[in-house]
């Protein structure tokens, strides 16, 4: 099946998402070429505008990033974040068995931003880390503000 596109204005900068076999498979920073609305792009459009505009706090969509076993597991502990609270590499990395070098290698190779909130790990202390979508960390801080994200950890 053809992978379908769809881009959206956000605040944090036009976003385009892309659906393959009825899953999002990829979300990136800018304008998408000619793109399709099918029902799903439809949907994951409103549930985006919906975050941002503070009216929704979980996302309800079937995703499918392309990845390793690991990166999996890791993008599985992401969308366990909860909306506001941030989680640390290591709190991610204890609770799969992995290192929190590997957790942030994964971290980084996120292929669906924002759905997957790869925004919400941070590093050791609550210190503020790498983000590969927009502009980087001042996009990263943008989205915890907007959540109104607090320190938490996996482990309390």
């Amino acid at each position: 099946m053809d992978i379908l596109c769809s881009s959206l204005m956000t605040p944090v900068g036009t976003l385009s998402l892309f659906e393959e076999d009825g899953k999002i498979v990829v979300v990136e920073w800018g304008q998408a070429p000619a793109g399709v609305e099918t029902p799903l792009l439809k949907e994951a459009k409103a549930q985006l505008s919906a975050y941002f505009s503070a009216k929704l706090t979980k996302f309800d969509l079937p995703l499918d990033p392309m990845g390793t076993e690991h990166q999996k597991k890791v993008w599985d502990q992401m969308q366990q974040i909860p909306f506001g609270e941030t989680w640390t590499y290591g709190d991610i990395a204890k609770n799969i068995h992995s290192a929190a070098q590997a957790v942030g290698g994964a971290c980084g190779k996120n292929p669906i931003p924002i759905l997957i909130p790869c925004h919400r790990v941070l590093g050791a202390g609550g210190k503020m880390t790498g983000y590969s979508g927009g502009d980087g960390i001042e996009t990263k801080e943008q989205l915890l503000r907007m959540e109104k994200a607090v320190l938490s950890t996996l482990n309390k």
